[in-house]
């Protein structure tokens, strides 16, 4: 399974390319596997992006922005829901993944279950 990471490399906006740096930063560091899918030099990508992202996570008016997050074509979710994940110490689970023994997230699971 590939962590997709939707981009904009040209994109004028400091506060995206700061969550995109952020995003692929927190995955680099924790060595989470990803493809930097580039919406800026790639059509196929802009449009697979804008199609994929669902209903209920669209911005009210325009297109999705990014950074958006997938599992292979399974739609994770955007900055926001991503920082949140992080916050809750739920990044593996946010990406559809087995958080690895030791994490903080292992450990907060584990706790949970013996409750």
């Amino acid at each position: 399974m590939v962590i997709k990471v939707y981009i904009a490399s040209s994109s004028g906006s400091t506060s995206i390319k700061k969550q995109q740096q952020d995003v692929m930063g927190f995955l680099a560091a924790n060595k989470i596997e990803f493809e930097e899918c580039d919406i800026a030099a790639n059509e196929d990508n802009r449009k697979w992006m804008r199609e994929n992202v669902p209903n209920e996570s669209r911005p009210a008016t325009g297109n999705p922005l990014p950074p958006q997050i997938f599992n292979e074509s399974k739609y994770c979710g955007n900055y926001e829901a991503f920082f949140d994940a992080r916050e809750d110490n739920a990044v593996y689970a946010f990406l559809g993944l087995t958080a690895p023994p030791g994490s903080k997230e292992a450990e907060a699971l584990a706790k949970r279950e013996q409750q």
